[in-house]
């Protein structure tokens, strides 16, 4: 297994790279979940294949999947792409696995945040999510990298960086008090700082309208490149994304990043709204917890993209919005290849692309150093 530090990641020099920096491997976990997945993931697995084998174009691809399912896995999943028995309680594995930070001398390390379900017992999305939060450390034993155990609950799509100082995060997330309501708005900066090496935390207030996840970041904005965002816009007044969307655009117009910028945002339209069909809803196990009721909202958005070595993999809805979105992602990342990968399915089980993924950075020293 791979051992654990007793330093910090800025004592250390280590920092979290942005996710246009270069990475080495994705890791994705299989889908299962009946009380979240309908006609037992079927679906949804079908389309985490199509996002995987776009990413394999970059990147190579883990998979994870419990004993159960391996056999169904390795079935569905191409020759290249591996896949380890590791058990999870779902798949959201930008949440579950390994943050991982390097330094300029070619090292890397990993982050292992506590994970308890989005909310634990106040508002979590299941029960029992001790799997879960054993992921991390397994997955860095695989990549062979040391393990800090940050002290801090802590999903890795509440948090976006741009890899020179800034991170970006809302306050509807990081400060619910189903999270870490014994630690003030201070505490937690100064642990996001420590652990991840950022010298500024941007605050958005909420994020995308009827995120299960209590707001995350990853959903409602994304890091383009140091110094410019792309933002999930509402143009109708009438939508309650309305609000939250111009507060965000305020907030991110009248803050400088770390290193004294004003920041260039992107305007990617909003998809929808969406609802959760009859159909779609019919074959979901029932939950107390997660709401796969026929007519809600879906929490939809563009900003749910990967990036991925000159490739950004984006879910479509098979909507209008969906070519102009690729346009503006097109204009944002000029010398990339855009890959849009229809995505209904992932976003009925609560998030998108983004969500299903976490990046494996190249250990890279910086030359001269």
């Amino acid at each position: 297994m791979s051992s654990t530090l007793f330093t910090s990641p800025r004592l250390d020099g280590f920092r979290m790279p942005a996710e246009h920096e270069p990475q080495e491997q994705v890791w994705m976990a299989w889908p299962t979940r009946e009380d979240n997945w309908r006609e037992q993931g079927k679906p949804a697995q079908q389309e985490f294949v199509a996002v995987a084998e776009a990413i394999s174009k970059a990147a190579d691809v883990t998979f994870i999947v419990d004993e159960k399912h391996h056999d169904q896995a390795r079935q569905s999943l191409p020759d290249h792409i591996r896949l380890l028995t590791i058990p999870s309680d779902d798949c959201w594995m930008r949440d579950i696995g390994a943050t991982y930070v390097v330094n300029d001398k070619g090292e890397r390390r990993a982050n292992s945040w506590q994970f308890n379900a989005w909310g634990g017992e106040l508002d979590g999305l299941y029960d029992s999510w001790e799997q879960d939060n054993a992921v991390a450390e397994k997955m860095a034993a695989v990549t062979g990298d040391q393990v800090y155990a940050a002290p801090l609950i802590l999903e890795g799509g509440s948090i976006h960086v741009d890899g020179e100082g800034t991170l970006y995060t809302t306050e509807e997330c990081l400060l619910h008090p189903s999270r870490n309501p014994d630690l003030s708005k201070a505490d937690i900066e100064d642990l996001l700082k420590v652990y991840l090496n950022v010298d500024k935390i941007i605050w958005l207030k909420d994020g995308l309208f009827n995120d299960e996840t209590n707001g995350h970041v990853d959903n409602i904005m994304h890091v383009i490149r140091p110094g410019v965002v792309a933002l999930t816009y509402c143009e109708d007044p009438n939508d309650p994304q309305y609000a939250i969307s111009q507060a965000a655009f305020q907030v991110l117009s009248n803050t400088k990043d770390a290193k004294g910028r004003t920041l260039d945002i992107i305007k990617l339209p909003m998809p929808g709204p969406l609802y959760v069909s009859e159909e779609e809803a019919k074959s979901v196990v029932e939950s107390p917890n997660m709401n796969r009721d026929a007519g809600e909202r879906l929490a939809a958005s563009y900003a749910n993209f990967l990036i991925c070595n000159q490739h950004i993999i984006f879910p479509v809805f098979g909507v209008d919005t969906d070519e102009q979105a690729k346009r503006l992602l097109q204009a944002a990342f000029p010398d990339y290849d855009i890959h849009g990968i229809y995505a209904r399915n992932i976003l009925l089980g609560g998030g998108n692309i983004h969500c299903i993924t976490q990046q494996v950075p190249k250990k890279s020293a910086v030359k001269g150093i």
